[in-house]
Formats: structure tokens, sequence, C-alpha cells
């Protein structure tokens, strides 16, 4: 069911009792604020941090939740499993030196509540290559 409803001057719809702002100015300003925080999380992380356990780390995607108060940073780490865990751990621990000099670096006066995730994408995406290739590979033998 979609109902509209006014309040103020914004429209709110509401699809299965969850409310989508319909602004599209607030949606270009999140936008831009995830990219800006993107590209200073990846200075951050690559520059600043210290910690022996953050290797190399390649920062692949940041989803912001609706509210803007908190986001999710899903990181590609090379090494094995447990330079990954450690890695990660790592930089979940630097959360709060990397809120303070995301605040300082934008000009927030209050930066979201940040977690990093591993993102094992580029593992899936390689073994799914690997797999249709060997049917390609399969498929051209059997036909004459």
């Amino acid at each position: 069911m979609l109902t509209y409803e006014r309040t103020g001057n914004r429209f709110l719809q509401r699809l299965a009792g969850v409310s989508f702002l319909e602004n599209r100015s607030a949606q270009h300003h999140k936008d831009r604020l995830i990219e800006a925080i993107k590209i200073e999380l990846a200075i951050i992380v690559t520059g600043e941090l210290s910690d022996p356990r953050i290797g190399l780390v390649t920062l692949n995607e940041i989803v912001m939740h609706p509210g803007g108060k908190a986001m999710r940073a899903y990181v590609a780490v090379e090494g094995d499993e447990r330079e990954q865990v450690e890695c990660v751990a790592a930089l979940n621990d630097a959360v709060g030196f990397i809120r303070h000099q995301l605040a300082d670096a934008l000009s927030l006066r209050l930066a979201p509540d940040l977690h990093f995730v591993l993102d094992n994408s580029g593992k899936y995406g390689a073994r799914i290559d690997e797999l249709l290739h060997r049917i390609d590979k399969r498929g051209k033998k059997k036909t004459p």
C-alpha cells in the first residue's frame, strides 16, 4: 500500500511502515557527503594510521544508514584470512581516531558512527568467473 502525507514542505512516502524522504536535495547532499567521506577515509587509512596490523586496504563501498548517524565501510584486505581479520579488527579499534579526523577534515559537527566490514566480493567474483570459464571450455569441447 502506498500513501503520501504532507508534512510541512516535505512529502513522505510510506511503504510497508517505512518512511522514505522524497527530497532530492537531501539525497544529493547525502551522496556528496558519502563521496567526501570515502575520499577522506582512503587518505586516513592509507596514510595516517600507524598500526602495524593494518596492511594493504582497499575501500570498496560505503553504506550510510537512512538517518545518517551510522555507516558501514566495506574493505578488501590483501593477505591470508588471519591477516584480514586482524586488519579489520585494527580498523575498528581506530574508529575513534578516524571519526575525529573525518569531523576535522570535513567540518562536521558530528561524524557518523563507523563500522568496518570485510568485503570478500572480489573472491566470489573471481570464483564465479573461473566456473563460467570452465563451463565455456566444456561447451566448446562437446561441440564438433
